[in-house]
């Protein structure tokens, strides 16, 4: 086979891979800009009617006005919250200040394979007096297992000499860490922020558990209000969905470049 032919094969495929992971999105987006009437005719047809009322009524009907700062602030605070645990477990191990690194590694990354303490996590927050309180959908919400394990693998390739540089110059623990190593594990960062937030925002089994107060609810308990017991609204549903989803695909657009380079250092370097 001739390298053209390659490349033509290669692209292709892209192309093909592409269009599975897009398709999803933009029959969604198809079915939000139909109206009732044109959906139940022919609900895989393109739109003719682009009605983006939908849309309006998606944000009305959701309270999605409401909803949208309670998600802000948890996704905010559980993904900064994560990646803060993240860093203060993972330079001490990477730099085997600790003894027993290997032992603690292990421990970290088992928590990628253990199955959710649902239930003595409720237990804990009722003990604590958090339950319908935002503090405890925050508290659950934190988890920087993956995190750490790419921030272990990068920081291995950071040179320890900047280690031994800051000490002489008479730089602290935390200065070091916050002003030097931050800035040089962006990709990391980005990384887990996405992982993060991605899980906060859509974590809906949580919100229903610890919230019984609609004002706490995040946006996706907005997406309830389209239920219905023997009919759904598919296209203000669809809407809704949009709206939902759209904050994290700003997210992801804007840091994909760092998302991939923090994936790829993470995992190579360890």
């Amino acid at each position: 086979m001739t390298r053209s032919a390659m490349q033509i094969w290669k692209y292709a495929i892209m192309a093909v891979v592409m269009f599975l992971y897009l398709f999803p999105l933009l029959n969604l987006l198809n079915v939000s800009l139909k109206e009732p009437m044109e959906f139940m005719r022919n609900p895989t047809a393109l739109t003719q009617s682009f009605h983006f009322a939908n849309y309006l009524e998606a944000w009305e009907r959701g309270r999605f006005g409401n909803y949208l700062l309670n998600s802000i602030v948890y996704t905010f605070a559980a993904t900064v919250g994560s990646l803060l645990l993240a860093l203060l477990a993972a330079f001490p191990i990477s730099r085997k200040y600790v003894r027993g690194t290997s032992v603690y590694y292990v421990l970290f990354i088992s928590g990628l394979f253990l199955p959710n303490g649902m239930i003595p996590q409720f237990q804990l927050m009722l003990q604590l007096g958090l339950y319908d309180n935002p503090l405890s959908f925050i508290l659950v919400n934190l988890n920087f297992f993956f995190t750490f394990m790419l921030m272990v693998g990068y920081l291995k390739s950071v040179p320890t000499d900047l280690d031994a540089v800051a000490s002489v110059d008479g730089c602290g623990y935390f200065r070091f860490l916050f002003s030097i190593i931050l800035p040089i594990i962006r990709p990391v960062l980005a990384t887990g922020a996405i992982v993060v937030s991605i899980g906060v925002w859509n974590n809906i089994i949580s919100a229903v558990i610890y919230f019984s107060d609609k004002k706490w609810y995040p946006i996706v308990l907005g997406l309830f209000a389209f239920y219905g017991q023997y009919s759904n609204e598919w296209t203000v549903l669809s809407a809704a969905i949009l709206i939902v989803a759209f904050p994290l695909i700003v997210l992801f657009v804007l840091l994909q470049k760092q998302f991939i380079q923090g994936a790829l250092a993470g995992s190579i370097k360890a």
